[in-house]
């Protein structure tokens, strides 16, 4: 088994020992080189979404020359990173979760490759747009490794880079989200064009909007982010190894 694994906000490498491949996609360049490690258990390639120095915002990424790529590796599954913010209870600072449903808020994205040029046109199913058997490995791993995983959960995507007001926040709980983030799509619906299971894993590194009581503050949830990610390392370890 060879496994994708995209990097977000917080963990922009993986390892240094790996080897780096430059890959050309028909959507341009990815968002860096792509490194893969041969592990016990399976081959792992990780690409860093905002890039190696962390400079591309969400809505720059280039979602389809990524998945593109990592396809073109030979990946039979992705695992992706997001940071988000906590709406509802259950998804407090620092807890890891594991959506299972996303609601887009996005625009002017390029968000399919079924437009019938590249690839023919396509209308996948999306029902379930992070693949339930991946998930199921996920939590599995999550068990092994003794770290506390929230199964379940609305994933909001906003456009970014800036973080939302409060009353955004608030439409996106009525309309039923439990975390916020920037990433998730495109990406989540590009894998499934590609046939590629897709899961992600949201690294809680605040509350919303409006919810904490106290101004947003980038270097408090970028520590959080950063401990919270000790958690995700273990996880994919035992996934992967």
């Amino acid at each position: 088994m060879t496994l994708g694994l995209i990097g977000g906000t917080g963990l922009d490498a993986w390892g240094t020992d790996g080897e780096r491949s430059a890959v050309e996609t028909p959507y341009g360049p990815p968002s860096g080189p792509l490194t893969s490690w041969s592990l016990p258990a399976c081959r792992l390639v990780f690409l860093p979404r905002h890039g190696p120095a962390h400079d591309i915002a969400p809505h720059r990424v280039n979602y389809r020359a990524n998945l593109w790529a990592l396809k073109a590796q030979g990946v039979d599954a992705v695992v992706a990173v997001n940071a988000v913010g906590g709406i509802t209870p259950p998804f407090e600072p620092g807890v890891l979760a594991l959506p299972d449903q996303v609601i887009d808020y996005t625009w002017g994205r390029e968000h399919s490759i079924a437009n019938g040029t590249l690839a023919p046109l396509d209308h996948v199913d999306f029902s379930q747009p992070f693949a339930p058997e991946l998930r199921e490995k996920l939590q599995g791993a999550a068990v092994e490794a003794g770290v506390a995983l929230h199964a379940g959960g609305c994933i909001g995507v906003t456009q970014g880079p800036r973080l939302e007001t409060a009353a955004e926040i608030e439409r996106l709980r009525r309309d039923g989200c439990d975390l916020v983030g920037m990433t998730s799509m495109p990406e989540a619906a590009l894998a499934r064009e590609l046939g590629l299971p897709y899961a992600s894993i949201c690294v809680v590194g605040n509350h919303a909007a409006g919810l904490g009581g106290e101004p947003l503050q980038m270097e408090s949830i970028e520590a959080r982010l950063a401990e919270a990610m000790t958690g995700v390392r273990s996880i994919i370890a035992k996934i992967s190894g």
